[in-house]
């Protein structure tokens, strides 16, 4: 049910090489019908009728159907362009002593920025002396450009005994429609959103679980090598639009990249997408 040993195996030593954190293998980490899953079951197993949930936009659709589901109140923090960075201050404002989950997405979807060491070390000081969990999406991880890398919460060792880190292979291996992603969580919190992943999809398929820990095991410069295969594809895509009268907004991880055009329409954005 939490996945193959040889997976659960191979995803530990790769955290603890990126991160200089092992999880253990048996009670921190579980193997997810993709990364969907993942977060349903971690928000599900966390948040309680009545509880507040803070996400920044724009978000994934899934996190706002998830926290409903569960009875959450779901509180929006809006982050501006250009850069779309986090205003702690903003954040600290909109803590209250129903505040029970925080759901962050780095690399971000889809304004491509990222979050640094600075801005979790920010998080865990606002959120230290309160109960307050925190659900990481990094399906993007290795899909970063930043010069210092990816941060990930696993690497904060306070952060990491509230958190749970969401990942995926569909993105790491190119291969979506399969449906293999996982968490990495302490053991309390694993053995909590165990039992909503047991009755979601109870297993993932085996053969796709044996060949990816084969090609973390064997192939580890394909995960190594992501961010600068990506890096040239986002380079000369922003080289061919160069020409245009589009504004390209920074891009510092994921295949996204946002553009302004407001140099083109002054229309807002679902109308110019009407046409």
């Amino acid at each position: 049910m939490t996945g193959v040993p040889a997976l659960r195996e191979a995803i530990a030593d790769k955290t603890a090489e990126l991160y200089g954190y092992r999880p253990d293998a048996d009670s921190d980490v579980t193997v997810t019908a993709g990364a969907t899953e993942a977060l349903y079951a971690a928000i599900t197993a966390l948040v309680r009728a009545g509880d507040e949930v803070i996400c920044f936009d724009p978000s994934y659709d899934s996190y706002a159907p998830a926290v409903e589901l569960s009875g959450g109140v779901l509180k929006r923090i809006a982050l501006q362009p250009p850069h779309f960075r986090v205003d702690w201050q903003q954040f600290a404002a909109a803590l209250s002593e129903r505040t029970r989950l925080v759901i962050l997405n780095t690399p971000h979807n889809p304004s491509a920025t990222v979050w640094q060491r600075e801005d979790f070390a920010a998080l865990w000081q606002a959120i230290a002396e309160r109960e307050i969990y925190v659900v990481s999406d990094e399906v993007y991880e290795h899909i970063c450009f930043a010069a210092q890398g990816h941060a990930s919460v696993l690497a904060h060792p306070q952060l990491r005994e509230r958190a749970v880190a969401v990942s995926s292979f569909g993105k790491t291996f190119h291969m979506t429609g399969w449906k293999v992603g996982y968490c990495v969580a302490p053991a309390a919190i694993s053995a909590e959103l165990r039992k909503v992943h047991q009755y979601l999809t109870f297993s993932v398929n085996t053969p796709a679980q044996l060949a990816i820990a084969d090609m973390l095991r064997h192939e580890p410069e394909h995960y190594r090598q992501l961010p600068e295969f990506y890096q040239q594809r986002r380079d000369l895509f922003i080289e061919a639009l160069r020409a245009s009268r589009l504004e390209i907004l920074p891009c510092e991880g994921t295949y996204f990249l946002l553009a302004d055009y407001s140099a083109v329409s002054d229309l807002d954005d679902v109308s110019f997408a009407a046409g």
